[in-house]
């Protein structure tokens, strides 16, 4: 009916986004790299009436995280279109990073979010070493080269100079969430201690800004008939065949343990 009739009105178009897994380099993790191509065709896919993000991810690179984030808000302020971010089981720590890029955040009731912190996690083999006959040498230049070397025993001096790293990239991951969220933001609660909370209780924190899913919430936005249009990463025909190489299987390794910080 529309080709004989123009001016009929068409129904919306939303492109969504899919932002899932762990944030980092490498093949398998959710990149600026790997994601940007979709991010683009999204936001040039004719006027869009909105770009939904569709988030579940436990965190990773705050690098990363802000450069996908910071990717998202310059094309959506070139191209005036808003952006929805709709969370499903996580968006923790970089994948909270990643929510805040939207004009406004939506979880399920059991959704679980915030983790607004940094971390750094690593292991100590000094005394397994030792017990097995194994010598560790090293030869620097400069004296803060093998700072933090876990075949070394851990120095007070690299925790301290660990959490000097950290406070600054935590200042940015708050004041990220501050710009972004600005006044709906409960700021007489502990929202910056790397705490989380499940979708209901992030509502009235100001977090975010209601129980919604997908469909239904774009529905009432934009109308029964939006269209939404499906943008997701897509696996290379090793990852397809579960043959994966190295790397990817200790990046694998990696993100479970991000997942399994949430029980998930």
């Amino acid at each position: 009916m529309r080709r004989f009739i123009p001016f009929l009105p068409k129904p919306a178009v939303v492109p969504v986004i899919r932002l899932q897994g762990a944030i980092g380099v490498g093949s398998r993790g959710l990149n600026d790299q790997t994601i940007a191509p979709l991010i683009e065709r999204a936001f040039a896919r004719g006027k869009p009436a909105a770009v939904a993000l569709v988030i579940n991810s436990p965190g990773g690179s705050a690098v990363q995280s802000s450069l996908i984030a910071a990717r998202v808000r310059r094309l959506a302020e070139e191209k005036k279109v808003p952006v929805h971010a709709f969370v499903e089981d996580v968006a923790a720590s970089g994948g909270y990073w990643l929510a805040c890029a939207a004009d406004d955040i939506w979880v399920d009731a059991s959704s679980i979010v915030g983790s607004i912190g940094v971390i750094f996690a690593s292991f100590g083999f000094p005394e397994l070493m030792a017990r097995q006959g194994i010598e560790r040498r090293v030869v620097t230049a400069g004296k803060s080269k093998s700072f933090a070397d876990p075949f070394l025993p851990q120095k007070a001096e690299d925790v301290e100079r660990l959490k000097r790293l950290q406070e600054p990239i935590h200042a940015a991951f708050i004041e990220h969430v501050k710009a972004r969220r600005g006044a709906r933001l409960d700021l007489s609660a502990d929202l910056f201690n790397a705490d989380v909370w499940v979708g209901a209780e992030a509502v009235p924190l100001g977090l975010v800004d209601g129980v919604a899913h997908l469909r239904p919430k774009l529905m009432e936005i934009y109308g029964e008939k939006v269209r939404l249009i499906p943008y997701g990463q897509k696996r290379g025909l090793l990852q397809r065949l579960g043959m994966a190489a190295t790397d990817g299987v200790l990046q694998g390794v990696e993100e479970r343990a991000l997942w399994a910080r949430f029980g998930l």
